[in-house]
C-alpha cells in the first residue's frame, strides 16, 4: 500500500498552504439549435428564445412538475369576488442578478413593452384579457388605460375585462417575465450582450458568443437559489440535428434537443438514453376556404378522410408520434379529472370510400365536371417534403386527384399563408400555455392565427362564451362543443400530435419538460 502524506504534513514540508479543493463543478451541456431571436422577454417570443428565457427570467408564476401554475416571483395572490382583479404579492427577497430588488413596476414596464404597438409582438393577444390591453396594442389607447398597476414596490394589481380561468396559466409563458426598468431605460440594448444582461431567474447570463454559444451560471441573488443544483449551463447553437446527435454520442452534449431526426428513431428508440414526453401541439393542414375547390365543406372532408394518418406516423414521421384525430392534443386535465382528449376526439378518420363519395357530392354541388387544380404548399425542408409527398400519393390513390406540390422557403411561406395566398398548406400549432382554449381560439373569425378564411358564427359564440365562463365544468363543455363544430366544417385537418423525443445522459435528472414546450432547469442535476 502506498503511503499518502496528509495535507497537513505536505503543508509543513513545503512551507506553503495547499488550496482547499471545491466540489466538482456541475455543468449541463445543451443545444439551443439557433441564436435566440431576443433575450428580452417582450421580444423573444418563440421556442428558441423561450428555452433560455425560462431559465434566465421568472414571472409571477411558474409551472411545477405537474405542469400547474404555482407561486414564483409572486409568493401569493388574492382574487376579487367577481374574479376580475388579481392582486399579486411579490417576494420581498426577489432580486435581479445585479442585486437590485424586483419590483411591481418592473412587471408593469415589461408587459407594457410587450403590448406596445411598435413591438409587434405575436404574443400580445395573450394579454388581451387585461383591461385596455387590446386597445393599447392596436394604438387606440394610451398605456395608462392598461389594467396593470404597481400599488407599491411589492404589490401588483391586474384587472381583467372578465373572469378568466386560464389567466394564471397564461402568465407562466416566459414572455410575461418582468424587465428591470432602471436598467432598460438606461441602456435600451441591455438584453443584447452578456455583460449588460440582468435576470431574476435561477440563472444569469455569463457569456454569449452570438450564433455560437451561451454560458449560464447559477444566480446567487435568486430568491430560491438553494433549490438550484447546477453551477452552470453551457449552450451551443447547432441547427443540424444529426450533428447534435453525434455530439451527444461523443460526450460533448448531455442531452439533445427535440426532435431527433426521423431516420434515427428506429436506431435509438430502445436505448436507455432515449426519452419521449408529450408536447402540447399538432401538425396539421389548412384549407383556404376562399379558394376553389375548398370553399366546399364536402370537398374539404373528402381530402381529410383520404389521408391515412397512422401510415404517416409509422413510416414517414416516426419518432413515436401519435396520429391525430382532433386538434386539441392530450395532456389537459379537466374539472372532471379526465383528459380533454378522452372526451373530445375521433373527429377525422381514414375512409377512402366515404372520401370518394364526399368528393363526388361536393363536385356536383359546385357543378364541377373537373376538379380545379390543387396545390399543396409546404416549407422547403426534408421532413415537410416527405410528408407532402406521402399525402400526394394518398390523394392520388384514394381520390384519383393529382395534387401539385410547392416547396417554399420558410419566411416567404409564412408571409404568403398569413396573407391568404396559399390554397392548401401545412401548418403547426404548439400551445403557448396549458389550456385547450389556447388551441381552439385560433379559429375564431377575427383571429390572425386562423389563416383559412373560415368563419362560423356558432363557433365564435362558443369560444367567446367559454372565455368568460367561470364555471369550470361548463367551460369545458363549451370548448368540447367548439371542437365538434370545427371538425363538422373541416377548415383544417390534423396529421399527428407532437411529442418531445430526445437523448439524455442517464446521470442527468430533474429537468422539467413541460407539454407547452420549453424546459425548466431550476431543479436539474448531474449525478
Amino acid at each position: 500500500m502506498k503511503n499518502l502524506l496528509s495535507a497537513a504534513l505536505l503543508t509543513a514540508a513545503l512551507g506553503v498552504a495547499l488550496p482547499t479543493l471545491s466540489h466538482a463543478e456541475k455543468v449541463l451541456r445543451l443545444n439551443n439549435v439557433e441564436e435566440p431571436s431576443s433575450l428580452n422577454p417582450a421580444l423573444g417570443l418563440n421556442l428558441i428564445s423561450w428555452e433560455p428565457l425560462n431559465n434566465l427570467m421568472e414571472g409571477l408564476v411558474r409551472l411545477d412538475e405537474k405542469h400547474n401554475a404555482t407561486p414564483a416571483t409572486a409568493e401569493k395572490w388574492d382574487v376579487s369576488a367577481d374574479g376580475k382583479t388579481y392582486t399579486f404579492h411579490l417576494r420581498k427577497n426577489a432580486k435581479w442578478s445585479d442585486g437590485s430588488p424586483v419590483t411591481a413596476g418592473d412587471f408593469v414596464y415589461g408587459w407594457t413593452q410587450l403590448l406596445t404597438p411598435a413591438t409587434a409582438s405575436p404574443a400580445a393577444f395573450l394579454l388581451y384579457d387585461i383591461v385596455g390591453a387590446q386597445d393599447f396594442n392596436a394604438g387606440k389607447a394610451q398605456s395608462d388605460a392598461l389594467g396593470v398597476r404597481a400599488l407599491d414596490p411589492h404589490t401588483l394589481q391586474v384587472t381583467l375585462n372578465a373572469p378568466s380561468l386560464s389567466f394564471l396559466n397564461i402568465l407562466t409563458n416566459p414572455g410575461f417575465a418582468p424587465v428591470n426598468q432602471k436598467v432598460a431605460q438606461a441602456n435600451p440594448k441591455w438584453h443584447t450582450e452578456a455583460d449588460s444582461y440582468v435576470s431574476n431567474g435561477p440563472f444569469m447570463l455569463k457569456e454569449w458568443e452570438h450564433a455560437s454559444s451561451m454560458r449560464f451560471e447559477k444566480n446567487p441573488n435568486y430568491w430560491d437559489k438553494d433549490a438550484v443544483k447546477l453551477d452552470a449551463v453551457d449552450w451551443v447553437m447547432i441547427n443540424d440535428l444529426n450533428t447534435s446527435y453525434q455530439m451527444f454520442r461523443t460526450g460533448e452534449l448531455d442531452a439533445t434537443p427535440s426532435p431527433l431526426p426521423a431516420a434515427l428513431y428506429e436506431k435509438v428508440k430502445d436505448s436507455k438514453e432515449f426519452m419521449t414526453v408529450p408536447q402540447a401541439g399538432v401538425y396539421f393542414y389548412r384549407f383556404n376556404t376562399k379558394m376553389p375547390p375548398f370553399q366546399n365543406a364536402d370537398i374539404r372532408r373528402a381530402f381529410a378522410l383520404a389521408v391515412n394518418r397512422q401510415d404517416i406516423v409509422d413510416y414517414v414521421v416516426k419518432q413515436g408520434r401519435k396520429a391525430a384525430d382532433a386538434f386539441v392534443s392530450p395532456g389537459f386535465t379537466g374539472p372532471d379529472g379526465k383528459d380533454f382528449y378522452q372526451t373530445s376526439n375521433g373527429f377525422v378518420k381514414t375512409d377512402a370510400a366515404q372520401a370518394k363519395a364526399l368528393l363526388k357530392k361536393g363536385m356536383e354541388a359546385e357543378k364541377y365536371t373537373t376538379l380545379p387544380p390543387v396545390t399543396l404548399s409546404h416549407i422547403n425542408n426534408p421532413d415537410d417534403r416527405k410528408i407532402a409527398q406521402a399525402l400526394q400519393a394518398m390523394f392520388k390513390e384514394n381520390l384519383g386527384v393529382d395534387v401539385h406540390l410547392q416547396a417554399i422557403e420558410s419566411k416567404v411561406f409564412y408571409t404568403q399563408q398569413r396573407g391568404g395566398k396559399l390554397q392548401f398548406s401545412r401548418s403547426s400549432f404548439t400551445n403557448d400555455y396549458a389550456d385547450p382554449y389556447n388551441a381552439l381560439e385560433s379559429f375564431v373569425s377575427s383571429s390572425s392565427m386562423n389563416r383559412t378564411g373560415w368563419s362560423n358564427g356558432e363557433y365564435d359564440t362558443l369560444i367567446k362564451t367559454a372565455r368568460n365562463e367561470t364555471d369550470a365544468a361548463r367551460r369545458w363543455e363549451l370548448l368540447q362543443k367548439s371542437q365538434q363544430v370545427l371538425f363538422a366544417d373541416m377548415p383544417i385537418f390534423p396529421l399527428f400530435f407532437y411529442n418531445q423525443g430526445f437523448m439524455q445522459k442517464t446521470g442527468v435528472t430533474g429537468i422539467l419538460r413541460h407539454p407547452v414546450g420549453y424546459i425548466d432547469l431550476k431543479t436539474a442535476d448531474i449525478q
